[in-house]
This record gives C-alpha cells, structure tokens and sequence, in this order.
C-alpha cells in the first residue's frame, strides 16, 4: 500500500473536519450555553495533527484501491473519534464509548442515539451533532476528493465508498470525478437550503431548520428535540419534511438530468420507477390499515402519519411523528418490511437500495421462465434500456445474501451481549446496519440506545460503517491477502 498518499489523504480528513467545526462555533457564541470552549479546543486539536500531515506528505498523489479501501474504513473510524472531542470535553458525553457511537452514528446517517435528554444538550454541540449528517449524507470522502489534486485516485476512494448499485447503474455523468463530485455537493447543498427556507417559513427558528434540513436530505434523522418531528405536531412541516425525504431517497444523477432538462433519463430509469411503486404500495396499505383500525380520525391524519413513518423507514431517515409500536400490528410489520429495503443507488441513503430488489426480481423471472417455458433461449436482464452483465446480477445476490446473514448472525451476538429479547436484538442490527436509527423493542421510536453495553455499542456502530460503506469495503479488511503485497 502507498502509505505516504494514506497518511496524506488521512490528514486532508483531518484538516475538512476541523474546518467543519468553526459554524457550530458560530451558534455556540450566538446561544452562550458554555461549549464554545470544548469545540475550540477539539478544532484546534484536530487541525493541529492533521496539518502537519497534510503537508508534509502532500506530494506523494498515488492511490490503488486498496488504498481506497483503507482509507475509507480507517478515515471513517478516525473522524468519528475527532469528532467526538467536543461532547467528552464538555461532559455533555464523557465517555468516548458512547461519544464515538453518537458521532459514528452521525456520520453513517444512522440517526441512532444514547442521549436521553437531547433538549438539555447546548445549541453549538447539538449544531455539530447535526452537521456530522450533512457531512456523512453525500459520503464524507466525496467532499475529500474536492480538496485533493486531479488525478489523485479520486475515483478509486469514490468506489470504496460507494454503493454496489453505483457500479451497476455506472453513474458517472462528467468526465473529471472531481467535477462530478463538485455537482453532487451544489445539488445536495441546494436541497439543504430549499428546506431550510421552507421550514423558516413555517415559523421554524434558523436553528431548527438548519439541524432538521441537515437530517432530512441526507436521510439521517437526528433531530435537537427529545419528541422528534413529533415534537412540532404541524402537518406542514410533516408534508415538507416527506418530500424532501422523497428527494434524498433520490439518486442524485438524475437532478443533475433534470438541471440539464434531460427529463428522458428520469421516464426510462428503472430503479425510480421502482422506486415510487414501493412507496406508493406502503404508504397506501399502512394509511388503510391505520384507518380501518380507527388509529386516526381521518383519512388526512392516516395518510400523513402513515405516509411519514414508512417513507422515514424506506429511505433510511429514522425521523418519527408517532410511536408506531402502539400501532396495529400490520401497520407495524409493513414498517418492519420497508426497514430491509432502503432508496435508490447514488442517493443518500443506505440499506439494500431498490436496484439490487429490480436485479433480483428479473433474474427470478428470467430462470422460471428460462427452466420452466424456454429452455433453449438465452434471456437478457435489462435495467434502464440496456442488458446487465452476469457478474453484475452476481453482485446484487451476493450483497442482499450478505446483508441477510450479518442480521441473522449480528441478532443472535446483540442478544447473547446484551441479554435482550430477539426482537430488539434483531431489530438493533437491521436499525444499524440499514442505518435507519430507531427500530423496535428497547430500541423502539421512543427509546434510544443508552442501555445497551459498550461491547453492544462498539458492535453496533461498526454495523453502521459497514452498512455505510455498503458492506463490501469495511468487510474486504479481514481477509488475510488485503494485506499482503
């Protein structure tokens, strides 16, 4: 491995992050609630490691994607620790067991929490708190690569970090992956500050718009209020915060199709499509359910506390309006079901994304119809127009295979750990793993993950990375030949 172009890249991580720490900075002087001290510190800290690696080996530009791979899990692990020098300076979180799971599960966009009054907590740390969202929601490496030099293997860190469907959708609409990554940042800041607008307007502080915005369009769902969305109790700030959880669910090459007025690409995108047809057959089975149980009075209230959990689940945001544990239990399981499928490819979300289901879906429909109807045809699987490779198909089994046995062997370690019931313990890996935050049991919408031990937590938070970097590239580091030469 280059190990000079790691210590650089790492140091550049560094240097972005402390960087990052001077707007919280802003609100803590704004509110004076006392943490002005503990983010001044932890950003002169992680400015003053970083800088001298970044410059003393920034001339060394060569990276493999092995290097890429390491860097995306070790990158990820070292920032979450930086970031949480703030919270144990102050004491808002003195032990860095659960400062590192708050901030990895910042980072990841996982949205899950040990805070059990996040209200008390001052405005600067809870902004921060916020922010690792922003930060997390497009990949963190993704804003990396725009400070690096041309050239300097900034496609192999974007395909360590990236989802497996970006590689089968082969998303890449701009010739310099510098350039592209510079587009996908405006379209994702544009959607930040749309929201942030549109919420102030509804009579929501800059404060609160900015941290819910944050949580919002990068699917990630922390919020500065113990009761969630709930806490608003406002249906327009419910409906606004529903479309936006719409557009991150998004993949993002298609804004950038639609800014171009490419509106073709967004008719043949099979994966939309799918996507939308998901959501559609949820919300509107959950709305029925919760209406013909009397759950609410009205069909308006059934279809916005509905439409909002399940699209909260189905793309990974986490945010909630209701406890849907007292819901009827069908309602329960079409949200239990939505928790395995996550949003689109090049989105900001995580889980097993809508392609891998439109893959597996047609290779079931191609072999029964190739072993039962046609045995001598050869049967192309198609996604937006073109045939799919074999190896790509592969893939897609692979990684839904995968995910399906880290749930099953990660339920039965959380309750052999942590001594809970299944459902929690089952529950705590998929909220992890998906990285959705909240799930059922003890960490149900209105519990949190304080009560789980630290092996627990340790455990969970590297189900978020791995669910982050989709599986394969913070996994690929056990196997003995990544580091041999």
């Amino acid at each position: 491995m280059n190990y000079a172009s790691i210590i650089y890249v790492l140091g550049t991580l560094l240097m972005v992050t402390g960087c990052s720490m001077a707007l919280p900075l802003v609100f803590s002087l704004y509110y004076n609630e006392g943490d002005f001290a503990a983010l001044a510190i932890s950003a002169l800290v992680t400015l003053a490691v970083g800088l001298p690696l970044w410059r003393g080996f920034r001339k060394h530009h060569d990276l493999n994607l092995k290097d890429g791979f390491f860097i995306a899990v070790f990158g990820w692990i070292m920032i979450s620790a930086v970031s949480a020098l703030p919270f144990m300076i102050h004491g808002s979180i003195p032990s860095f067991t659960d400062a590192f799971f708050e901030m990895m599960s910042g980072y990841t966009t996982s949205g899950a929490t040990i805070l059990t009054d996040i209200e008390v907590v001052p405005k600067g740390l809870l902004f921060w708190r916020s922010e690792t969202h922003l930060l997390g929601g497009m990949g963190f490496l993704t804003l990396t690569i725009i400070f690096l030099p041309h050239g300097m293997g900034g496609l192999r860190l974007f395909r360590a970090e990236s989802s497996p469907g970006q590689v089968i959708t082969k998303e890449k609409f701009l010739a310099r992956n510098r350039d592209t990554m510079i587009w996908l940042w405006g379209i994702y800041l544009a959607l930040n500050l749309a929201q942030t607008l549109l919420l102030c307007a509804g009579g929501m502080s800059l404060f609160e718009s900015l941290c819910h915005a944050f949580g919002t369009v990068s699917t990630s769902g922390y919020s500065p209020k113990n009761l969630s969305i709930g806490h608003y109790n406002s249906a327009y700030f419910d409906w606004v915060i529903i479309v936006f959880m719409f557009l991150g669910g998004m993949t993002f090459m298609l804004f950038f199709h639609m800014l171009r007025g490419n509106w073709e690409a967004i008719r043949i995108n099979t994966e939309f499509r799918w996507y939308v047809g998901f959501l559609l057959f949820f919300c509107g089975f959950t709305t029925w359910i919760l209406l013909q149980n009397n759950t609410y009075d009205n069909f308006a209230d059934a279809l916005r506390y509905g439409t909002f959990q399940i699209m909260a689940i189905l793309t990974t945001t986490g945010f909630t309006t209701a406890d849907y544990e007292l819901w009827p239990q069908a309602a329960q399981m079409f949200i239990f079901a939505a928790c395995f499928i996550g949003a689109c490819a090049g989105s900001t979300t995580s889980g097993i994304k809508v392609v891998h289901y439109v893959l597996i879906w047609k290779y079931m429909v191609a072999s029964i119809k190739k072993i039962f109807f046609q045995p001598m045809s050869v049967i192309s699987i198609r996604l937006n127009g073109r045939p799919v490779e074999r190896i790509i198909v592969d893939l897609a089994i692979c990684y839904f295979i995968v995910n399906m046995f880290l749930i099953l062997a990660g339920g039965c370690f959380m309750v052999l750990v942590d001594e809970m019931d299944y459902v929690s313990g089952l529950s705590s890996v998929i909220a992890s793993l998906m990285n959705i935050g909240p799930g059922f049991g003890t960490v149900g919408p209105a519990k949190n993950y304080a009560h789980i031990s630290d092996m627990g937590k340790w455990f969970l938070a590297y189900m978020m990375l791995v669910g982050r970097l989709e599986i394969f590239s913070a996994l690929v580091i056990f196997y003995p030949s990544f580091w041999k030469r």
